[in-house]
């Protein structure tokens, strides 16, 4: 028993080892230290210059589901789910006009709305940005939170 305990630790190390090898040495591995949902147009904005960014008046679009948003949101986000983008869109558009600076965040780091709701806004034609980890990163900051209750 023992040895084939060993056997399979050897086995996993060993393929772990060339695994990391071949990811870190070819084109086509994965970067390890940035989400797997970025991709290639993708602009993430660190929380501190996010905050410099709100700070002078840069719209926030928080792509987590409504109830969310009404639970807790950076303040002045608008609404506008990924989940109910094409229905909600509508009622933002007027807002995401007349603001040139555009931030979408989510739920942070495994949560993929932000790029999604980022990049259907680029195909209407608006320059959004995304909010590195989101949401969590934002608290994780110490930055204020709105959680006023909303309808």
């Amino acid at each position: 028993m023992l040895i084939f305990v060993s056997r399979a630790a050897l086995i996993l190390v060993v393929g772990g080892v060339c695994g990391y090898t071949w990811n870190s040495l070819t084109s086509k591995g994965f970067d390890l230290g940035r989400s797997v949902f970025v991709q290639a147009g993708d602009t993430l904005v660190p929380v501190e210059e996010a905050k410099a960014w709100l700070d002078r008046g840069a719209l926030f679009v928080d792509a987590r589901p409504r109830d969310f948003w009404r639970m807790s949101r950076i303040p002045g986000a608008v609404s506008l789910p990924e989940e109910d983008f094409e229905d909600s869109f509508a009622t933002v558009e007027p807002l995401l006009r007349q603001n040139l600076s555009i931030i979408v965040y989510c739920s942070g780091y495994g949560c993929e709305s932000s790029h999604i709701v980022a990049r259907q806004l680029g195909e209407r034609g608006f320059a959004a940005v995304i909010l590195d980890e989101g949401l969590p990163a934002w608290e994780d900051g110490g930055y204020a939170l709105d959680t006023e209750a909303r309808p």
